[in-house]
C-alpha cells in the first residue's frame, strides 16, 4: 500500500494518534488507549513518517521520545486542531444566519473612536461574523456599497436615491473655515471673499472613487490644492499652516479651543450638510443577516448617530 500524501498524513485522527504515543511514552500503551493492535499503530506511525520524510520518534530510548521534528509537528498540530474546532463552530453559527463577513465603508468624516467602540461592542457579543473596515471619502463611500465591496456605508450624501440601496438619516454636520494662527489669513478682520481664498493653498481630502475624477467641494478655479488621503491628514496639514479649508466643527473644536486653529468668516454659503447611512435593500427581512441587523439596530439610536459625526478626540 502506498504511503499517504503529506496532507492526508496530517489528518486530525493521525495527529491524535501521535499525541497519544508522545503522552504515554510507548506504542503499546497508545495502542491500548486507542483500542488498536500495537502492530497496526506502529505501521500507521511509519506511514506518517514516510509521507513527511522525517523521523518523528526516537526509538533508541526505552520510551518513545519525540524528535525535534516530531515535537514541532505536535505543536503545530495542536494549533491546526484548534483551528478545525473553531471552523466547525463558525460554520454552525453561520448556519444560524450570521454572515461570514460584514464590510463597513466609513467616510472620512466618521469619528473613528465611535466606530471602534461599536466594533468592540459587536465583538463582545461573540458573533462569528468577521468585520472589515474600509476608509472611503466622498463618492467613494457610496461606490464601495454599489460595487459590492461593502455591505454598509456610513456617511453618504443624504440625497442618495437608488432602487437597490436603502438609506436612513445619520445627521447634520456643520463645517467651519479654519486656519493655523500663523497662516496669513488668520489676521483678517473681515468676511473673506472668494478672491482672497483663491490666493491661498487649499487642503482637500481626495475622493476615493475608482471611477472618474470624483467630487470636490469648496475648491476655487485656479486655486493651489494640497490633496491628502484622510480627514485626519487634512486636519494635520491645516494645523501646520500648509493650507486652509473647511473642517467638520466637532473635529476642529478642540483645536479651536486650544488656540491651534482660528475660525474665519467667509462670504460663500456654508450650510450644514445632511448625511446618511446606506445598505443594500433586502428582498425580504429574512435576507438581512444577523450581523447587519445588529449594526442597523445600533444606528437607530440618536446618540450613536450623533457620536459617529461628533465624537472626535484629540490625537
Amino acid at each position: 500500500m502506498a504511503s499517504p500524501s503529506p496532507r492526508s498524513a496530517l489528518s486530525p485522527e493521525n495527529l491524535g494518534l501521535l499525541e497519544a504515543v508522545a503522552r504515554l511514552g510507548s506504542m503499546a500503551a497508545a495502542a491500548r488507549e486507542l483500542g488498536m493492535v500495537p502492530s497496526a499503530l506502529t505501521y500507521r506511525v511509519r506511514q506518517i513518517e514516510d509521507a513527511l520524510d522525517v523521523l518523528l520518534f526516537d526509538r533508541s530510548a526505552r520510551r518513545a521520545q519525540l524528535t525535534p521534528a516530531g515535537a514541532e509537528l505536535l505543536r503545530a498540530g495542536q494549533y491546526l486542531l484548534g483551528e478545525l474546532d473553531a471552523v466547525a463552530q463558525r460554520v454552525r453559527r453561520v448556519a444560524t444566519g450570521w454572515e461570514p463577513q460584514l464590510t463597513i465603508a466609513a467616510d472620512a468624516i466618521i469619528a473613528r473612536s465611535t466606530l471602534f467602540e461599536l466594533c468592540e461592542a459587536f465583538y463582545a457579543t461573540g458573533a462569528p461574523t468577521r468585520l472589515k473596515l474600509r476608509a472611503e471619502t466622498l463618492s467613494g463611500t457610496l461606490e464601495a456599497l454599489q460595487s459590492g465591496q461593502a455591505d454598509l456605508a456610513l456617511g453618504v450624501a443624504a440625497e442618495v436615491s437608488l432602487a437597490d440601496i436603502q438609506t436612513a438619516p445619520l445627521g447634520q454636520l456643520r463645517f467651519v473655515y479654519a486656519v493655523a494662527p500663523h497662516h496669513p489669513l488668520a489676521q483678517a478682520d473681515h468676511s473673506l471673499r472668494d478672491e482672497e481664498l483663491r490666493e491661498h493653498r487649499a487642503v482637500a481630502v481626495a475622493d476615493s472613487t475608482r471611477r472618474g475624477n470624483g467630487q470636490t467641494h469648496n475648491l476655487l478655479p485656479g486655486q493651489d490644492v494640497f490633496t491628502v488621503p484622510t480627514m485626519q491628514h487634512k486636519l494635520e496639514a491645516q494645523l501646520r499652516g500648509l493650507g486652509c479649508g473647511f473642517l467638520p466643527l466637532p473635529l476642529a473644536q478642540p483645536y479651536i479651543t486650544a488656540g491651534r486653529l482660528v475660525v474665519k468668516a467667509v462670504q460663500r454659503p456654508n450650510y450644514p450638510i445632511r448625511l446618511a447611512y446606506a445598505w443594500h435593500r433586502p428582498r425580504t427581512m429574512a435576507d438581512t443577516g444577523q450581523a447587519m441587523r445588529w449594526w442597523l439596530k445600533q444606528l437607530q439610536h440618536t446618540t450613536t448617530r450623533t457620536a459617529l459625526l461628533e465624537n472626535h478626540h484629540l490625537g
